[in-house]
């Protein structure tokens, strides 16, 4: 079964599978987490949340803020 990734060539496998483990799908999904919960996933570096924070920006989301 094949899901839709919204991260392919936005980040390197790793953290595709990182974002995965944990159901994240979409920016949608990753715009309910905070930014410090992405970066304990192991596979999601500093490179990585940059390159997340533009493709949220452009979609008008952004981390959570708190839970």
């Amino acid at each position: 079964m094949t899901t839709k990734n919204d991260f392919k060539g936005i980040l390197a496998s790793p953290g595709q599978r990182a974002l995965a483990a944990i159901g994240i799908e979409n920016f949608e999904q990753l715009s309910e987490f905070t930014e410090a919960e992405v970066m304990e996933l192991h596979g999601i570096g500093k490179n990585g949340m940059n390159r997340l924070h533009i493709a949220l920006a452009e979609k008008g989301l952004s981390f959570a803020l708190k839970k």
